[in-house]
């Protein structure tokens, strides 16, 4: 991309590492980044990721093939480490020869990492902490995703400034790592990858894109919420490990601490184990986020969003968007080589 050569500079390993031209990934959103968005994405030079979630494999295959009708570019394939078929998700990731899978929400099972690199598809991996960040890379992951706490869905507890500082002087020199949450403007964009990331990943800025399916009322409550509308879900019982999910706060907030007290009744009367209490949570989130998304029940579902919905004010193609970014993230960067 000749139009913003310190940007395209400074994001060269991420770009060679993604195969497109600027190094923004989408953060993978369930009922959200699907083949339109994707395709999207990746046409206009960033990198979509379709997001697997609940998806059964047969789900999958058919989202792979329509969005290889869409677009002729390089995208990728979250999957959530905890789902029950996760190696029959792979296995449909290698019948398309799907060049970048995401392993999320969890550290990957055994074997996992393997199945993926034997297609010769490319992993990219999450960790909270420095130590587990080196270790997944030793154990065959080929980059890594820092996600601070300002991110909607799941998210930890650490914010992205601070994992950016402990992660990338360690990391940076020898790996490909980009960073993700909160950030929602080019300048940030800029701040990161003059501390070593060689790309980011947004979600928030994508979710209302004129191409994302969410429903217009879904687009309307994000135009209208500011950063501390973004809440994080607080765990009820602390025998269940509940990831804090970020989401703009409604009833769908309180029907989550139901759920909670339902389930871990459930553990109660060892009518489940831990880790199918686990997937009752994350069916629960599945269903309540396509309340929102796809049905456009704002008031019940889960409107998930990060702190950076508060930039989020209008829909746009996903064209201007990553236009509007690089141009910023250029401006920054020539800004502080000129002073």
């Amino acid at each position: 991309m000749t139009n913003y050569p310190k940007t395209s500079a400074m994001m060269q390993r991420g770009t060679e590492f993604l195969g497109c031209e600027s190094a923004i990934l989408c953060g993978a959103m369930s009922w959200v980044s699907e083949r339109g968005l994707v395709s999207a994405i990746s046409n206009a030079g960033g990198f979509g990721v379709i997001a697997c979630g609940a998806m059964t494999p047969e789900l999958l295959d058919a989202e792979i093939a329509a969005t290889k009708e869409l677009t002729d570019k390089p995208f990728g394939v979250n999957l959530i480490t905890m789902h029950p078929q996760l190696f029959e998700l792979i296995a449909v990731c290698k019948k398309y020869a799907v060049t970048h899978v995401v392993l999320a929400g969890g550290i990957p099972p055994k074997g996992s990492v393997e199945a993926i690199k034997e297609f010769g598809g490319k992993v990219i991996v999450f960790a909270p902490t420095l130590a587990l960040a080196k270790k997944l890379l030793r154990s065959g992951g080929d980059a890594l995703v820092i996600e601070g706490m300002e991110a909607g869905g799941h998210i930890g507890p650490v914010a992205t400034s601070v994992l950016a500082q402990e992660f990338l002087p360690a990391l940076a020199k020898d790996h490909v790592v980009f960073v993700a949450g909160g950030i929602g403007r080019g300048e940030a964009i800029a701040g990161y990858l003059e501390m070593g990331a060689c790309g980011v990943q947004l979600g928030t800025r994508f979710a209302c894109a004129t191409e994302s399916i969410a429903h217009p009322d879904f687009k309307k409550a994000f135009f209208r919420a500011k950063a501390r509308d973004a809440e994080t879900s607080v765990q009820v019982d602390p025998r269940l490990p509940v990831i804090p999910v970020r989401a703009l706060k409604n009833k769908g907030t309180e029907e989550f601490k139901r759920k909670q007290i339902e389930v871990a009744g459930m553990l109660d009367r060892e009518e489940v184990n831990m880790g199918e209490a686990q997937l009752e949570i994350e069916h629960f989130w599945a269903g309540a986020l396509r309340r929102a998304v796809i049905d456009g029940d704002v008031e019940n579902g889960s409107i998930m969003a990060g702190q950076s919905v508060g930039m989020v004010t209008k829909e746009e193609p996903v064209a201007e968007i990553i236009t509007e970014l690089m141009e910023q993230c250029e401006a920054a960067l020539s800004a502080r080589v000129a002073a």
